[in-house]
């Protein structure tokens, strides 16, 4: 896995200016530069800097559970476990904002419940955004991010789908 540097940086919007900001800890670098920490929700928020946006990923249940201990801003999709999002262009959409934040240097994260399986789909799925081809998308993220990432034959499929898909 890839080193981060201490230190990142960010657009500040008040003043015109970059301004250097710790990177999550945890975070990995997509093909582009921009940086992306995937987690389980289960496994708690990490120590150091917050996020500034998330993108979440799982029932009503585990929103309802998580979402009060993260007071940033975030979007959450209905995505059951080891299964698909529940509505395809809200999913793709959201993928594309997460991107958008991290292009724009802001710290961003993505978790499910166990950090793997829908985690490490988006994650493949940012891949693609950044020049990953599709065929390769799952290997990289499994070297890249977690082993295991992307668990079933249908999130593999649902990358596939994500890439020919532009946002409207």
């Amino acid at each position: 896995m890839e080193s981060l540097p201490a230190t990142a940086y960010r657009f500040d919007t008040q003043g015109d200016s970059l301004t250097e900001t710790a990177p999550l800890a945890g975070a990995i670098r997509l093909p582009d530069g921009c940086l992306v920490r995937g987690r389980g929700l289960r496994h708690g928020v990490p120590e150091g800097p917050r996020p500034d946006y998330g993108l979440y990923l799982g029932s009503e249940r585990l929103r309802h559970r998580y979402e009060p201990e993260m007071p940033w801003s975030q979007e959450w999709l209905v995505w059951p476990d080891f299964l698909l999002p529940r509505d395809f262009a809200k999913a793709v959409a959201g993928i594309w904002t997460l991107h958008e934040h991290a292009h724009a240097g802001q710290r961003v994260e993505v978790a499910c419940g166990g950090g793997v399986g829908r985690t490490g789909t988006v994650i493949a799925c940012l891949a693609v955004l950044t020049g990953i081809p599709v065929a390769e998308a799952v290997a990289w993220t499994r070297a890249t991010y977690h082993r295991r990432a992307v668990e079933t034959p249908w999130q593999r499929r649902w990358i596939a789908r994500f890439a020919a898909h532009q946002p409207v």
